[in-house]
């Protein structure tokens, strides 16, 4: 879905609103609303304020993104109202709240929650935002935001060299020598903004990102995008989870043949190619024969939950390592294998609300962590539960010298349904997936 097309210029505002509450009824007053407009008005005013006190819509870096669905006359609807001094809200200023993008949803609107992640995901980049934040004329202001919901950079900077031109025409002379489908770029090489040129017509051509990356690129050189948290500043350390959402995104097959082209993180030098038979990296699951995503769980899920799990192993929480347990689908036979070990804190809330694509959930995530037990997720992204034990009686498996209890209640519960487990160690931050009881390390 095209982002910029939910939000009319005249949407875009200088808010004159101190607080909070003002600065939410003149975004909703610029909104076409239909009949009984002030009514609504109010309606939506008092929704979006308890929302407020019951979970933050701060993201960080100066942006919030209050949401609420109603009864819309077109799917969605997006407002933005600058506040260069923050906005108070319950007696606290937030100093640091420079932008507010309101979002109303529609009922019948579909991927409301996937529409929420990806403006979450574009309100990440902190370059960007800077740049949002920095302009000070409205006009080019309006224009900018356009362009930033069409995925169009703010501003370019080239930067080709003759090292880079010479490893990518070596680059495409490999690819078609050893029957490559397709060729991964690898774009965590480049400090952003910067713009690598390259074309590979005859090849399928996948970037891979930072999550918080802003790499100017042509749209017709790209045919996919996958971002990626870092697991580390070596070289290709995005390879197994890019093979991974890439296999159960469809872009390529298990039996395909890929050519990696990445260099040292934010040096803008391509210094290394890879061939990869994707086969040899997942021959676990190619000898088990089972499909790597679990039937009835979404590939957007499955990304989510990969983003999380790297994001804990590379930062921890507040500065200590956190290891954690994620189960992912066939919750109806998972649930005959787990105990609660704590109140349930995802009890009572919504399915919206505590489903993991919604990007206001990553936090509760990241701090529920730190509590034992694991994570209970279904295959459209709902937290059943969190802090809850896994225990398959009567199972035995080899697990490699170093795995601890997390490692075997993931392999084992993958084993007894149609699962996949997903641990963090608190004491290497190594990812391993597990699927029918066969473990796939994701930063080996």
């Amino acid at each position: 879905m095209r982002l910029d097309r939910i939000v009319a210029k005249n949407r875009i505002v200088d808010l004159k609103s101190k607080d909070f509450a003002g600065a939410i009824e003149e975004l909703l007053r610029v909104c076409p609303l239909e009949k009984d407009a002030a009514r609504k008005v109010r309606a939506l005013k008092k929704t979006l304020l308890t929302r407020e006190d019951a979970i933050s819509s701060y993201l960080g870096h100066g942006i919030a993104l209050p949401h609420a669905r109603t009864k819309l006359g077109k799917n969605y609807i997006l407002a933005v109202g600058r506040c260069p001094t923050g906005l108070v809200h319950n007696g606290q200023h937030n100093q640091e709240l420079r932008l507010v993008f309101l979002l109303l949803v529609s009922h019948e609107a579909p991927e409301y929650l996937n529409t929420l992640a990806t403006l979450a995901r574009i309100f990440q980049n902190k370059p960007v935002i800077e740049k949002l934040i920095g302009e000070k004329v409205l006009s080019r202001f309006r224009d900018n935001v356009k362009k930033v919901l069409a995925g169009e950079p703010v501003k370019s900077r080239f930067r080709t060299t003759r090292f880079n031109s010479v490893i990518l025409g070596q680059a495409k002379k490999i690819a078609s020598g050893t029957d490559c489908s397709s060729i991964l770029i690898f774009g965590d090489t480049f400090s952003s903004p910067v713009q690598p040129v390259f074309s590979f017509k005859d090849f399928n051509t996948v970037l891979v990102l930072q999550a918080d990356a802003e790499i100017v690129y042509k749209k017709e050189e790209v045919d996919s995008i996958i971002s990626l948290r870092s697991h580390s500043q070596g070289r290709l350390s995005q390879l197994r989870s890019a093979l991974l959402v890439g296999l159960i995104r469809g872009l390529f097959e298990i039996s395909d043949r890929l050519l990696c082209i990445g260099g040292i993180p934010g040096s803008n030098q391509f210094d290394t190619l890879v061939v990869i038979d994707v086969g040899s990296e997942f021959e676990q699951l190619i000898n088990t024969e089972v499909e790597i995503l679990p039937l009835g769980v979404s590939p957007e899920v499955l990304e989510r939950v990969l983003g999380i799990a790297v994001d804990l192993a590379v930062e921890g929480r507040e500065g200590r390592p956190v290891g954690a347990l994620f189960v992912l689908g066939d919750t109806d036979i998972v649930k005959n294998f787990v105990t609660p070990l704590i109140l349930n804190p995802f009890h009572g809330y919504k399915d919206e609300d505590r489903n993991i694509l919604n990007p206001f959930m990553d936090e509760t995530v990241k701090e529920l962590a730190s509590i034992d037990g694991a994570f209970i997720v279904n295959g459209s992204g709902v937290l059943d539960s969190a802090g809850t034990l896994v225990n398959v009686p009567h199972y035995k498996h080899d697990l490699p010298g170093g795995f601890g209890s997390r490692h075997a209640a993931a392999a084992a519960i993958s084993t007894v349904s149609d699962c996949l487990a997903i641990t963090v160690s608190s004491s290497t931050g190594q990812v391993v997936l597990f699927r029918g009881g066969e473990m796939i390390p994701l930063n080996r």
